[in-house]
């Protein structure tokens, strides 16, 4: 094996057990014996629990970001696609919230590379949003931000699409309030 696909299986291991367990309930040991890679060779990639969380996190967060950037590009209401992209992952078996806000909220400002990431991974977001509320709208971003962090946070209580369909109401309203224009559906 080499170092790539040791890097991946690590990572695969950290994401499943992070997401569905918690940052702090699992050890490294446990990685490695889920991984099947050696101590050494673990050790050797990530020298720490930080970086491997701090890799963990950047990797989910490429692949979040693409999957909801893919799934609102070339939409005719691309506010409408991101509601519904977020019912679909609300929806998946193993949702557990936003992986972000289960680190912080269980690093809290600890390591500054986790920190960092989830920083980034939230300004992408409220990015993405940006440019979905047009030139000129960014009280519309933060907005449409609150709704799509509440309705996750909802959601990981309460798993299923209604936490997304109730926030895509609330947008739709939303932006009627504030252009008279046509309800998201």
């Amino acid at each position: 094996m080499d170092d790539e696909e040791a890097r991946t299986r690590l990572l695969d291991a950290a994401e499943a057990l992070f997401y569905a367990e918690g940052i702090q309930a699992v050890g490294m040991d446990r990685i490695r014996t889920e991984s099947g890679v050696p101590l050494k060779r673990l050790y050797k990639l990530f020298p720490a629990k930080e970086a491997l969380v701090t890799a963990y996190l950047e990797r989910r967060d490429r692949r979040w970001t693409a999957s909801l950037r893919g799934a609102v590009a070339g939409c005719a209401d691309p506010v409408e696609a991101v509601f519904d992209w977020l019912a679909q992952w609300f929806s998946e078996p193993d949702f557990r919230g936003c992986a972000f806000l289960n680190a912080y909220g269980e690093l809290g400002t600890g390591p500054a590379g986790v920190l960092d990431v989830v920083r980034r991974h939230k300004a992408e977001l409220r990015e993405l949003l940006a440019e979905l509320a047009g030139p000129g709208r960014e009280d519309l971003a933060d907005q449409l931000l609150i709704l799509v962090e509440g309705a996750t946070a909802v959601a990981a209580l309460t798993p299923g699409p209604e936490p997304a369909h109730r926030a895509r109401e609330a947008a739709s309203a939303l932006l009627l309030a504030r252009e008279g224009g046509r309800a998201i559906a």
